[in-house]
C-alpha cells in the first residue's frame, strides 16, 4: 500500500469527481453509491483508509451531499485526505452502534444500492439486510469514472513511467550472472525506492526457465550467463499511481533463434502499440500483437491478454484481451505486454504503458525495445 500520508491532489479535483459520480448513480436509477476503502475511495477522496472489521464507507447519493461513516478510531486515517476540504460530513461511530443504519440515513426506505467492488461481504451482507433490498455492483458507475484520465492523471502516470525508466536504465548495476534473482530483486527494490516511488508493488526476476512463466516473482535460482532475463517492476509514486514496465535482459548475442524470436516480439508490441488510437477497441489492438506473432509461427508463445488498464491499481480498465469491444477514448491508460514463452527454456516480454490521445497515443515507458545486451 502507499505511504500513509502519501500525497494527493487538490480539492478541487475530487469535487468534480465527486459531481460526476453522483450524475452516473442518478442516471443508472440508484439511489446511492457506497464506496468502500480502497483505490476507489482513494480516487474519489483521497483518502488511502483501511476497513479492517469495522466499515468504512463513502456514501454518494444521487442527489444532494456525499458524507462519510467511519468508526471514531480510524478518523485518523482520514486526516490526509481531501474530506475536510470538501466540506463532507463524517459520521463516525463507536463500537456498540449500528454504522449500518448511519449509512444509510436520509436515502429513504428500501434505497436502491450500488457497492464497490472492494467492499467485503462482511459489510454487504448487513448493508444489505439493514436496507432491506439486494445491492448491486457499482463496477458501471466507477469504470466509467477512473477509465478515462484527466490531465493530473496522465501527468502522474507519466513521472512513474520516467521513474521506473531510469530504474531499468541502470540495471547493469545489479543483474548479472553469478547473483540470484532474490538478489537482484533486493536491489531492484531499493532502487524503485530511490526514484520516489512509496514502495516495489512486484518484481519479476525470471532468469532462464523462470521467464517462461509470466508471473514468475523471483527465487534463489542463480542466473548463469547464458540466460534470457524477464524483469517486469512497478509500484506507485505520487498520489498512487503506477509504473509498470518490462525489459527482457541477456548477456552477450543471443543464440539465432533467440534473436529471431525476440524480433517477432518487438514487431508485435510496436504493431499494437502503433495501433491505439481514440475509436477502435481494446480487443484490435490485442489483435495487432498476435497477427504478428502469428506470422511468425510464435501463436502458441503467446499465452496472455495483450494489456491491462493501469492508475491507482496496477490492473484496472480498459482490458487489451480478445473480446473486449469496449472503443478506446482519449484518456485511456493501459499495458501494451506481448510476450513469447518456451516451458522449460526461457520467455521474453516487452511492456510500455501508452494513453490514448486525442489522435493517437502516447507511449509512457521510452527505454530501448531491443533484447538488452548486458556486458560480463
Amino acid at each position: 500500500m502507499a505511504e500513509a500520508n502519501g500525497s494527493r491532489f487538490g480539492a478541487d479535483v475530487y469535487a468534480r469527481r465527486l459531481a460526476r459520480a453522483a450524475e452516473l448513480t442518478a442516471g443508472a436509477g440508484l439511489d446511492a453509491l457506497v464506496v468502500g476503502t480502497g483505490p476507489d475511495l482513494r480516487y474519489l477522496t483521497g483518502a488511502v483508509a483501511d476497513t479492517f472489521e469495522r466499515l468504512t464507507a463513502l456514501v454518494i447519493p444521487a442527489s444532494g451531499r456525499p458524507w462519510v461513516v467511519t468508526a471514531r478510531l480510524e478518523l485518523a486515517s482520514l486526516r490526509e485526505s481531501a474530506i475536510g476540504e470538501l466540506g463532507l460530513t463524517v459520521r463516525d461511530w463507536v463500537d456498540g452502534q449500528d454504522p449500518y443504519a448511519l449509512a444509510l440515513d436520509g436515502l429513504g426506505p428500501a434505497p436502491r444500492l450500488a457497492v464497490s467492488d472492494a467492499l467485503p461481504a462482511l459489510h454487504v451482507i448487513p448493508l444489505a439486510a439493514r436496507a432491506g433490498t439486494e445491492p448491486t455492483l457499482a463496477t458501471a458507475v466507477l469504470r466509467e469514472l477512473r477509465m478515462i484520465k484527466d490531465q493530473a492523471e496522465i501527468d502522474a502516470l507519466r513521472a512513474a513511467g520516467a521513474a521506473i525508466d531510469r530504474v531499468h536504465a541502470s540495471m547493469g548495476r545489479w543483474l548479472r550472472p553469478g547473483r540470484t534473482e532474490a538478489e537482484v530483486a533486493a536491489d531492484i527494490d531499493a532502487a524503485i525506492r530511490a526514484e520516489g516511488h512509496h514502495e516495489a508493488e512486484f518484481i519479476i526476476v525470471g532468469s532462464g526457465p523462470n521467464g517462461a512463466d509470466p508471473h514468475h516473482e523471483h527465487s534463489d535460482r542463480l542466473i548463469l550467463p547464458e540466460d534470457i532475463v524477464v524483469i517486469d517492476i512497478g509500484g506507485p509514486i505520487g498520489p498512487g499511481y503506477n509504473s509498470d514496465s518490462t525489459r527482457t535482459y541477456c548477456f552477450g548475442e543471443p543464440p539465432a533463434e533467440i534473436a529471431h524470436a525476440y524480433a517477432a516480439l518487438q514487431r508485435a508490441q510496436a504493431a499494437a502499440v502503433a495501433a491505439v488510437r481514440p475509436g477502435v477497441s481494446a480487443e484490435s489492438i490485442d489483435a495487432a500483437a498476435r497477427e504478428v506473432l502469428a506470422e511468425a509461427g510464435l501463436a502458441e508463445q503467446f499465452i496472455h491478454r495483450t494489456g491491462h488498464g493501469i492508475g491507482l491499481s496496477v490492473h484496472e480498465e480498459p482490458y487489451i484481451v480478445a473480446g473486449n469491444d469496449i472503443e478506446l477514448r482519449a484518456g485511456m491508460a493501459f499495458s501494451v505486454e506481448p510476450g513469447v514463452y518456451f516451458p522449460g527454456r526461457w520467455g521474453a516480454r516487452i511492456e510500455d504503458i501508452v494513453v490514448v490521445t486525442d489522435d493517437g497515443v502516447e507511449p509512457l515507458n521510452t527505454r530501448p525495445h531491443e533484447l538488452v545486451v548486458l556486458g560480463d
